[in-house]
């Protein structure tokens, strides 16, 4: 369930060989294996893809999201590195064979516990945004189970849909919470019309703190999210692109017609990703199936550099 990345992905204009401050993310990037994390002298970011759409289709969405990981590597190669000393690291995809959703869940979850063990910050490439739920669990594993997790969601939705038949990509927040004492959910962007009242009310019921769409701005956010990471051990952060308006996000399996400007996004990314609890960060729902002239996969690469450049700025992590 697992393969190398293909580093072909990774290239683009050079303008420089030789001068660092010339250099472009695919100059810059390193293939790595899961066991040489440890080995690496400074603490790097690394990178690692989730190829799979199945919650998507369980949950009656769009499918192609499992392109999304090798689609934003080739839009993110030829940025340029505007993070100081580079210490960047591609280990691969964790696929989703067929519809073993579940087991891909549980490779993603070692893997990111393997990355987070070594001392990296991680990014995950996803995938629809059952991603979060491997996401989770690798951090979960790292952290311990006595850690207060903060999970952190950027989105148009709560997916805290009941999972009675199946897991999807709608369930995994409530998947969470329901077996973990120890975990607490902050969302932010939820589209008044996109959720249910009753998913409404199960937010409520379950304590989660969520900002709508029309409140969300840093300025809004930026007290409530800091008290919420107070009170956390560890936090995760995973963006769901589809909340982003439609016009900026065409290529997702639910557009939002209200959904945040990129700015905000960004804004919110650059907030969270610095804080020195922030070890992780997944970006779910980016379906080159469906996009614009690689609008939405240009627009993830631009939020994936975000976080590198918060995370490099913040240094390891606590």
């Amino acid at each position: 369930m697992f393969k190398e990345s293909d580093f072909n992905l990774w290239s683009g204009r050079t303008d420089s060989e030789t001068n660092p401050e010339s250099f472009r993310y695919h100059q810059v990037i390193r293939p790595a294996a899961i066991n040489d994390l440890t080995n690496m002298k400074a603490s790097p970011i690394t990178l690692i893809g989730f190829e799979c759409d199945e919650g998507v289709r369980r949950n009656k969405g769009r499918a192609g999201a499992r392109k999304g990981p090798d689609q934003i590597r080739r839009q993110l190669a030829g940025l340029p590195w505007r993070a100081g000393s580079a210490n960047l690291l591609d280990t691969g995809n964790v696929i989703c064979e067929g519809t073993e959703l579940e087991a891909a869940q549980e490779e993603l979850g070692d893997r990111v516990s393997d990355i987070l063990q070594s001392g990296s910050r991680c990014i995950i490439a996803g995938g629809g945004h059952e991603t979060l739920y491997g996401h989770y669990l690798g951090v979960r594993k790292q952290a311990g189970p006595g850690a207060v997790i903060g999970l952190v969601n950027i989105d148009a939705h709560f997916d805290l849909r009941e999972y009675t038949d199946q897991p999807s990509s709608g369930t995994m927040f409530k998947q969470i919470l329901d077996s973990d004492p120890n975990a607490r959910y902050f969302v932010c962007g939820i589209q008044e019309y996109g959720n249910t009242t009753e998913l409404f009310n199960r937010a409520d019921e379950l304590g989660v703190t969520y900002m709508l769409e029309e409140e969300t701005s840093l300025e809004n956010c930026r007290q409530p999210i800091d008290e919420f990471m107070a009170g956390c051990d560890v936090v995760l952060l995973t963006l769901c692109m589809d909340v982003l308006k439609a016009a900026d996000a065409p290529g997702v399996s639910a557009p939002s017609v209200f959904g945040l400007d990129p700015k905000t996004v960004r804004a919110l990314t650059k907030h969270i990703c610095s804080g020195p609890k922030t070890t992780s960060f997944s970006l779910c729902e980016t379906n080159p199936e469906l996009d614009e002239d690689n609008r939405t996969a240009k627009l993830a690469a631009y939020m994936i550099n975000e976080a590198v450049m918060a995370f490099k700025k913040g240094g390891p992590p606590q």
